[in-house]
């Protein structure tokens, strides 16, 4: 695909998202920018949040590691819907209840001003981190088939990346995200949808004979109950998969903030019921594709890179012809800009509401430092992805999820310990314990294989982390009643 081509959808694409911003931003303030003024149609929130949550992780990862694990994702994929059920029934009602901008202030009102910003960094932490490495992927593609044949450096593609997230989404923040990720959501699974149809055309299959090849190839493996040593075991995925929505999700100021600017708790449920089962379905999709991308490069006698997330893309832009080329450009822009862009919303929306004390400030303050943080974040998307290019040795849906495990796993020891006893916690030593919790995590990780005869831990390790946390928290805890 020829650069001048791909500059040119780049720039249609991006003057499509920043009228989007302008229409959605007029008259915004910062109760704007946070809430959206709760106006919100659920069905717009429900199909932008599968965007956001996809990501260019799902879009170049997934189908990348069916070569590795088959359709064995899809443990993972059943497992969130566990997740997003306990999140309708429980969670939703409790911020909707206390009418939350923060879901955090939660734990401030639960416990204390410790744990309400222990619970707040960890999201910062985990989020920063998180969505600096998808936008990584978007960056990645960027570079490869436009600015590498100009000679521009790495840097100024994810600087001039971010940028453009940035102007669309400063001033509207979640009121114009929500608008934003659906019409990026569109691209995202237009892409899929074209790429598999086109794979199906050229290897003139029809939609059963497409579904018999997918399902009698060495690829179609879903379930893995033979190995309890392995990562791929069928309990460590399915619940390590509710534990993951239930936290990255139910316990995620990005995810969650635009849930709550739905009109009401109802609306917001019935937002999150349907799009649980719409995910689902997407990500067989994906996993589909993954297997149709391998067993058409097999049939045609196409070398196969040797990092899996650059099967789709090479294959996409250099193999499929130019409508495939065109949408796999704008899906892969779309699912990684819809992630970037809504974190950034949410990551602005915590820093200032749990650490800057925005209740009581004046509006010109408000919007002064809003700015501020919200050009912070932007820069500190830079730093994580330019150190992240130099150390990546793996593929980059093992390394979010890695990375999740550790960085979440406090968080749900602190929701499930102020939602599931009444035992009190306060001042330092809460921070100290979600600290030390990750660390002794990743010591178990190292020592299990030793211990346990080659036992791997896997997404389990948010369970463990969590339940580190707790226990950690009910030792420097007070019964009712009991002063300390």
């Amino acid at each position: 695909m020829s650069p001048y081509l791909v500059l040119i959808i780049l720039v249609v694409y991006f003057i499509a998202l920043i009228a989007i911003s302008y229409v959605t931003s007029r008259g915004a303030d910062t109760q704007t920018f946070f809430t959206a003024n709760r106006q919100s149609p659920w069905y717009l929130v429900a199909f932008g949040m599968i965007g956001s949550s996809l990501s260019g992780v799902t879009f170049i990862s997934v189908p990348g590691n069916v070569a590795k694990t088959g359709f064995g994702y899809f443990q993972v994929v059943i497992g969130y819907i566990l997740g997003y059920w306990i999140i309708i029934g429980v969670l939703m009602p409790l911020y909707y209840r206390m009418n939350l901008i923060s879901i955090y202030t939660y734990l401030e009102k639960r416990f204390d001003i410790w744990a309400y910003r222990t619970g707040s960094f960890f999201f910062t932490l985990s989020r920063s981190v998180g969505s600096a490495l998808r936008l990584f992927l978007a960056a990645t593609v960027l570079q490869l088939f436009l600015f590498d044949a100009w000679g521009v450096p790495f840097f100024v593609t994810v600087a001039t990346t971010i940028i453009l997230i940035w102007v669309y989404t400063f001033k509207g923040g979640v009121k114009t995200i929500v608008y934003t990720d659906s019409f990026q959501t569109l691209f995202l699974v237009s892409a899929v949808i074209i790429t598999v149809w086109q794979i199906a055309t050229r290897l003139d299959l029809s939609f059963a004979d497409m579904i018999s090849t997918v399902r009698n190839s060495d690829y179609s493996r879903t379930f893995f109950f033979d190995d309890p040593n392995s990562t791929l075991f069928f309990p460590k995925q399915f619940f390590g998969g509710a534990l993951i929505t239930l936290t990255m999700t139910g316990m995620d100021q990005e995810i969650m903030q635009k849930n709550l600017t739905c009109r009401s708790l109802y609306d917001a449920q019935k937002n999150m019921f349907w799009y649980s089962l719409v995910l689902v379905i997407i990500n067989l999709l994906f996993l589909t594709l993954g297997a149709l991308l391998y067993i058409y490069s097999q049939q045609k006698g196409i070398a196969i890179p040797a990092n899996t997330d650059d099967v789709f893309p090479s294959l996409a832009l250099q193999e499929f012809g130019l409508v495939v080329g065109i949408f796999f450009l704008l899906g892969i822009i779309a699912s990684s800009y819809a992630s970037a862009d809504s974190a950034l919303a949410g990551l602005t929306t915590a820093f200032c509401i749990d650490f800057l004390n925005f209740k009581d400030k004046p509006e010109s303050v408000k919007k002064r430092q809003k700015f501020a943080v919200h050009a912070g974040f932007s820069v500190l998307f830079l730093v994580i992805i330019l150190i992240f290019k130099e150390i990546n040795q793996r593929s980059l849906i093992d390394a979010v999820l890695n990375v999740a495990g550790y960085t979440y796993g406090p968080l749900l020891g602190l929701f499930v310990f102020g939602l599931t006893t009444r035992r009190h916690v306060k001042g330092w030593p809460v921070l100290a314990v979600c600290i030390l919790a990750p660390a002794v995590c990743y010591w178990l990780s190292r020592q299990t294989p030793v211990w346990f005869n080659g036992y791997q831990i896997g997404l389990e390790v948010l369970a463990l982390n969590g339940s580190v946390t707790f226990l950690g928290l009910w030792l420097i805890s007070t019964s009712p009643g009991e002063k300390k």
